[in-house]
């Protein structure tokens, strides 16, 4: 449910007696704070188990801030996640028909919670498995315009409950987002954020097993300042849904970082390679030229054919590559104008 939001004066507001101007900076200020409002969302499928823990955690109030929602997307459960939420103090459920996945139930969390007024929002994962505790400090750096979006970020080496290749994948997320987008978080797959309301309108998530890479991605080629935050994490209360074998989640996570850096670096992901095979067939070049220059060259004439391969290849992808740079600057374009009907369209009720 929406509180009711406090009107605005328009211009100065006289009653009560003559205009005082001594008493119009009192009344100015007054009506120049806008309320703030923050919302704490929760993606979740199959979290009735989970929701009464990680709900109690919860603030309920936060300094600096006049009301909070918590917000429980259900991403299509099939237990009583909606009706377990609601019975333990969730404001509001967004239920969607069906699974749609971690990353379609975060975005749609992101415009339930602007259009229900949301400064600032949260998200936390279903399974407590974060400390809530880190919630003000997060707010608080959105609030003061520290950062658009800060990163809760676990401390990934002494989470025992952790396997080897899981913290190695981490860190292979975070550097790549590094390297990407020039965004310095030391744990990039972590679901425990806060965002500003202008960030959450920017934000598009084109895959629909995470989000958590592809918007740290996309926020360092938007200009958006990203910050981090050291956090605690609880004991686990049940297996992690998103790592469901091995293989699928190192293919996934490969297949979302190669997706990332396609989309928002093309150049760098094409003009490498293909960098490297046109030099690769100047040098076999080189040597056949040699060879023949030595009377030799009779026997080399595959030499010459894999020289002329790998330079066409390499001249067709670094095309490729300027293409696809072309088309980064429609895609930003794009984005402007989506923007722009977002602020328009995701206000709250009047």
């Amino acid at each position: 449910m929406n509180a009711r939001r406090s009107l605005r004066a328009e211009g100065p507001v006289f009653a009560g007696g003559p205009f005082r101007p001594d008493a119009a900076p009192a009344q100015d200020a007054h009506y120049a704070r806008k309320p703030v409002k923050v919302v704490i969302q929760l993606p979740c499928h199959d979290e009735a188990g989970q929701l009464p823990a990680t709900l109690a955690a919860l603030p309920r109030r936060l300094p600096g801030v006049d009301e909070v929602e918590w917000l429980v997307i259900d991403d299509g459960s099939s237990d009583d996640t909606a009706r377990v939420a609601l019975a333990h103090g969730a404001h509001a459920v967004l239920r969607l028909p069906h699974n749609r996945g971690l990353a379609r139930a975060f975005c749609a969390g992101l415009e339930a919670a602007c259009r229900r007024g949301a400064d600032v929002i949260v998200n936390v994962d279903g399974d407590n498995q974060y400390d809530a505790g880190a919630i003000p400090e997060l707010v608080a750096r959105v609030l003061a315009g520290r950062a658009d979006i800060v990163v809760g970020c676990r401390p990934i080496e002494r989470i025992a409950h952790f396997p080897w290749w899981k913290k190695r994948l981490q860190r292979l997320g975070s550097a790549v987002v590094r390297a990407a987008a020039h965004v310095r978080v030391d744990d990039a797959t972590s679901g425990f954020r806060a965002y500003s309301r202008d960030a959450a309108m920017r934000l598009n998530v084109y895959s629909s097993y995470t989000y958590t890479l592809e918007t740290l991605i996309q926020a360092g080629q938007s200009g958006l300042r990203v910050d981090a935050l050291p956090v605690e994490v609880n004991p686990p209360t049940r297996p992690s849904r998103l790592i469901r074998s091995v293989p699928q989640y190192v293919t996934r996570s490969v297949l979302t970082i190669v997706r990332s850096f396609l989309t928002y670096r093309p150049l760098e992901f094409f003009l490498a390679p293909s960098a490297l095979s046109m030099a690769a067939g100047a040098l076999i070049g080189a040597r056949f030229l040699y060879h023949y220059a030595h009377g030799a060259g009779d026997g080399h004439v595959q030499s010459l054919i894999l020289s002329a391969l790998l330079i066409v290849i390499g001249t067709i992808g670094a095309a490729v590559g300027l293409l696809a740079n072309q088309l980064v600057v429609n895609r930003r374009l794009l984005e402007e104008q989506q923007q722009s009907r977002r602020r328009a369209e995701w206000r709250p009720p009047a």
